[in-house]
């Protein structure tokens, strides 16, 4: 009896423990996080069942591109949740607001769609940038060649 007292003891530490870790925390309570783990591990468990299908595991990697697709998939899976975790949740980090770059971004996009729209704007840009368009008119100072003789076959 006293045995399943310790047992009992070191099970309520570990989950003191476990509650305690910010990893365990953020795991319970980012829904995304979650999600991506679960993608993850259907991708890997598809990929064991292909790669356990009798063919030579070396073969399978090669040849199999159902298998090469799930191996992708979960490695994507995993390194996004490991950077989520490493990143820490979304909510304690501050949102950074751009107010410069979102307003240039808009005259940038601005501007160019007016170019785009407007003909008479422009042909004003085109002359401020290149100078005001000029009629030319091309005369030739040089007189039509005359077409060699015909040289009399017999």
């Amino acid at each position: 009896m006293a045995a399943r007292k310790n047992n009992i003891g070191k099970v309520s530490e570990m989950a003191i423990t476990a509650r305690n870790n910010p990893y365990v925390q953020r795991l319970i309570e980012d829904r995304e996080l979650r999600q991506t783990l679960r993608g993850a591990y259907g991708a890997a468990r598809s990929a064991y069942g292909r790669m356990n299908n009798g063919k030579p595991p070396a073969k399978a990697l090669l040849d199999d591109r159902k298998l090469q697709r799930d191996l992708a998939e979960a490695a994507g899976a995993l390194r996004l949740a490991s950077s989520a975790l490493l990143e820490g949740p979304e909510r304690s980090r501050p949102r950074r607001r751009h107010r410069v770059r979102r307003s240039l971004t808009l005259i940038v996009v601005g501007g160019a769609l007016a170019l785009i729209l407007s003909k008479d704007l422009r042909s004003k840009a085109l002359d401020m940038m290149f100078g005001s368009e000029e009629e030319f008119s091309y005369s030739s100072t040089t007189s039509p060649s005359q077409p060699a003789p015909a040289s009399a076959s017999v």
